[in-house]
């Protein structure tokens, strides 16, 4: 049987963070949002320096070890390059901010913490399929801060492997939660399925089962692996 673990999930108020949550019962779970409630941390992650105050109330709660940090928390905002320079700007920011330094600062912090117990940890990082095959005219941004927290995970994985610290990374394409074809069809419907050869967006529970096995049974040696979940839309 698999020994219980304590687990930070990031950006678990809904869809794929709220499928992991669901998917890893059993273990000892803190999940976090922007506002929280029912019993989320509340942390807005666009902030800065707030990623530690997370990490320290996640360390609480969890009586002072964090074994395994599921970086999911981000957002998905158009920056168009019409809009105002500065506008833009601030834009990227954001999203830089959310997407990828807050990712960063808390896998500074469990890994600090990993080497610190001296008995390793698992890092999980939701990227996209967009950090390699890039996204709309008005997501540069937010490409960019995904290839940046593919590129990071795979950086951390050879960089502590050999002290039982262990990183990967899920890319997923489009995701629905709920009725696939309600969401089919606030797509396009049959025009948005040409582009996945499954014939259908991914789940969030198969993205959790992803996160789950990656945090949970994934082998060692699978460490800086990164997992496409997107029904063949991208391969690579």
């Amino acid at each position: 049987m698999t020994q219980s673990l304590n687990i930070l999930v990031t950006g678990a108020s809904r869809g794929i963070g709220a499928s992991i949550l669901e998917a890893l019962s059993g273990h000892n779970v803190v999940g976090h949002s922007s506002r929280g409630g029912d019993g989320l941390i509340a942390a807005d992650l666009a902030s800065p320096a707030v990623a530690e105050g997370l990490w320290s109330e996640a360390l609480d709660r969890l009586g002072g070890r964090i074994d395994v940090l599921i970086n999911n928390a981000g957002v998905f905002e158009a920056a168009p390059i019409d809009a105002p320079h500065e506008e833009w700007v601030a834009l990227w920011e954001r999203t830089m901010r959310v997407n990828l330094y807050a990712s960063a600062e808390l896998c500074r912090l469990a890994v600090r913490h990993f080497r610190e117990r001296g008995s390793g940890g698992r890092i999980v990082n939701v990227s996209s399929r967009a950090a390699y095959r890039g996204d709309s005219p008005d997501h540069w941004h937010y490409a960019a801060s995904k290839a940046g927290m593919a590129a990071m995970t795979k950086t951390i994985a050879r960089a502590y492997a050999g002290e039982g610290i262990y990183a990967f990374a899920i890319c997923p394409g489009f995701t629905v939660t709920g009725m696939v074809e309600e969401y089919v069809a606030s797509r396009g419907g049959a025009a948005f399925l040409s582009d996945i050869p499954l014939g259908r967006p991914a789940t969030t529970a198969e993205v959790a089962e992803t996160a789950r096995w990656l945090a949970v049974d994934a082998p060692a040696s699978a460490t800086g692996a990164v997992i496409d979940v997107n029904g063949a839309s991208f391969v690579r």
